[in-house]
């Protein structure tokens, strides 16, 4: 009796149209990582207008509009809640009740207030982190070891974006003889401040940490580098896609798919509270070699080999 019970309720499970809604910043189109959040689903079975309604709502950069945002994705009564950012994920929080809310971000979600701890997140929130505090050295250790003549290096960052990497870099360039200019930058019109105050400083290199301000802005670091010749090393693969360096950490289209595997356990009766924040467990090194002939570097070939990708 209990195994026919157990049995009609999967059915039933199993026939049930799910309805998630997802908070962007920007605009679905504009959100890069809405894209694979979209494919993750579908390879884990759910297909739009079938077994899956998806509402997507976008702030339009606007983070003012987010809470409103969030209470209209609540009355149209989800399973599920899904953020992309830790600056969407804190104001749909505040709304979202009891709702479960899987989110990804580049932030310290323990810093940021979201999560009690990686471990034990919370009753009805979880989801994926792209940090990893090992990270900022592991970076300089690579930019050195590419451009071993660098002892200058512009650290640009957003002190309001919450992580470890300053701290960590830090230590790294003590033991690497480097010297670390630090850039800070609350704002898209403090970027050009910031960059002008790093060639005045003479800095041979630029290390750009990865954040929403940072990521928005790609190009114009990217832009800055190449005109100023300078090596950059970012975050992930997106920075040497666009014409810096090196960059190095996790796949982001990897860490979406996680998080779609967290709704798919959630629509199939998982409690948020039951699920670890899951972080990077592979980080990928990109180096663009086209952009290394273009500042006449040569890449050591035993840096080259161990190259996840490498851009000619």
């Amino acid at each position: 009796m209990v195994a026919g019970a157990c049995a009609a309720t999967e059915a039933a499970r199993a026939q049930k149209s799910w309805r998630l809604g997802v908070l962007l910043y920007s605009t679905p189109d504009a959100e890069p990582n809405f894209r694979p959040l979209r494919q993750a689903l579908a390879d884990l079975g759910y297909v739009e207008g079938r077994n899956l309604a998806l509402e997507a709502r976008g702030a339009e950069g606007r983070p003012e509009r987010l809470a409103g945002l969030t209470e209209d994705l609540v009355r149209s009564n989800p399973d599920a809640l899904f953020t992309l950012g830790g600056d969407v994920t804190i104001p749909a929080l505040k709304v979202a009740g009891a709702i479960p809310l899987v989110f990804a971000t580049s932030a310290d979600p323990v810093k940021d207030g979201i999560v009690a701890s990686l471990a034990r997140p919370g009753s009805n929130i979880t989801g994926v982190t792209f940090l990893s505090d090992h990270l900022a050295a592991k970076r300089l250790e690579i930019l050195k070891e590419a451009v071993p003549a660098v002892t200058r290096v512009a650290f640009l960052w957003n002190p309001n974006h919450r992580d470890n990497e300053l701290p960590e870099a830090q230590r790294a360039a003590a033991s690497l003889g480097v010297e670390l200019k630090l850039m800070a930058m609350r704002s898209p019109r403090e970027i050009d401040d910031a960059l002008r105050a790093a060639h005045e400083q003479n800095a041979q290199a630029l290390y750009v940490v990865s954040s929403r301000l940072t990521s928005r802005n790609l190009k114009r670091f990217v832009d800055f580098a190449a005109t100023h010749r300078l090596p950059l090393i970012g975050g992930w693969g997106a920075w040497t896609q666009a014409g810096a360096l090196l960059s190095f950490g996790p796949n982001l289209d990897d860490m979406i798919r996680r998080a779609a595997t967290y709704v798919d356990k959630i629509f199939k009766g998982s409690k948020p509270s039951d699920l670890p924040v899951q972080q990077p467990t592979h980080f990928e090194l990109a180096i663009n070699l086209k952009t290394a002939k273009e500042l006449k570097l040569d890449i050591a070939q035993a840096l080259v080999v161990r190259a996840d990708k490498v851009i000619e």
